[in-house]
């Protein structure tokens, strides 16, 4: 029998790559998805075959992570052998403008899915994993930050994600389960939503390439961050779940760069000067920011065997590129 995954944030940027990965794997996956009127299911649909063909190894599931009875019911009939919490209301600038809803569900929803691994039975067997950030560092204590920097979040978004991170680490600990948490520095890819500044800064490139945007609007550009590949990232988090032992694990390139760095490299791509382009909004400022983020992933490459190997550069290029594909 193959392995059993169920993903809640299947249909986003991590969850679409984490699909692909433990469909190659062999593994069985279930996804959960909200129920809306239009369907968001683009980064999943070039897996249909294995929704609809002769390996159907994936399925979808109606639910929210704000519904706890839906989550109990699912978790009891599924018997996953691994979940891999990746649901959240995932937008820094965003959440200050919806707190409440951040906290329900990028916090909250992290306890509803704890107890209901705990309620379905199903704590002696299964292996969780919860996706932290590297926003919980914010204003940060320590340079560069690993797993043991102390957390001082700059947004709603952050202290949702502390809330979420230190219930995990109390579940692990209260009622034994393998229950891991991955401190993942920023990660991009060309499946990042539009309003991200990266996806924001390469689509608008290539838009303006092709003639069909004047100018692109943004906020801080002095912001640093730590910018790897999503697509090398899931491999992280499937491997914490391979552990003899759960534990905490911070993913990261070790290298910091400007958002103007990025513009840099982005216009670069298509021999464009980003100065002749690039307009400052104070809309696109947060009321707090985090100024500086760098990780040391150290852990993780002695005991996970893991690293990246697409660094800033190299992986606005390859977002340029993809979106420029896209527009044709």
């Amino acid at each position: 029998m193959p392995k059993k995954a169920f993903i809640t944030g299947i249909t986003g940027q991590d969850g679409s790559y984490l699909t692909e990965l433990l469909l190659e794997k062999g593994y069985e996956v279930h996804g959960l998805v909200r129920r809306a009127s239009t369907m968001n299911r683009g980064r999943i649909d070039h897996l249909n075959g294995f929704e609809h063909g002769p390996d159907k190894r994936l399925f979808l599931h109606y639910g929210d992570l704000a519904d706890s009875v839906s989550l109990v019911k699912l978790l009891y009939a599924l018997q996953p052998d691994e979940i891999y919490n990746l649901a959240a209301q995932s937008h820094v600038r965003v959440s200050f403008d919806v707190p409440e809803y951040t906290a329900d569900i990028t916090g909250v929803g992290a306890a509803r899915i704890l107890e209901a691994i705990i309620e379905s039975g199903i704590g002696k067997k299964v292996r969780y994993y919860q996706a932290s950030s590297s926003e919980m560092f914010g204003k940060v204590q320590e340079v560069p930050q690993r797993e043991t920097t102390p957390f001082y979040p700059r947004s709603p978004y952050g202290c949702a994600k502390v809330f979420a991170h230190w219930l995990t680490v109390n579940y692990r600990e209260s009622y034994n389960l393998f229950a891991c948490s991955g401190i993942l520095f920023n990660h991009e890819s060309p499946r990042r939503g539009e309003s991200f500044v990266t996806r924001k800064i390469s689509l608008a490139v290539a838009r303006i390439k092709k003639g069909r945007q004047k100018e692109l609007y943004l906020g801080n550009l002095d912001a640093q961050r730590d910018w790897g590949y999503a697509k090398e990232y899931v491999e992280g988090m499937w491997r914490m779940l391979q552990q003899d032992q759960p534990d905490d694990y911070v993913l990261a390139t070790n290298e910091t760069h400007t958002i103007r760095a990025f513009l840099e490299a982005a216009f670069g791509r298509v021999d464009l000067d980003w100065h002749d382009y690039v307009r400052f909004d104070e809309r696109h400022l947060r009321p707090a920011e985090v100024d500086l983020l760098i990780g040391d992933y150290s852990k993780a490459r002695a005991r996970l065997g893991w690293e990246p190997h697409t660094r800033m550069k190299a992986l606005a290029e390859l977002m340029v590129d993809a979106d420029l594909a896209a527009i044709g």
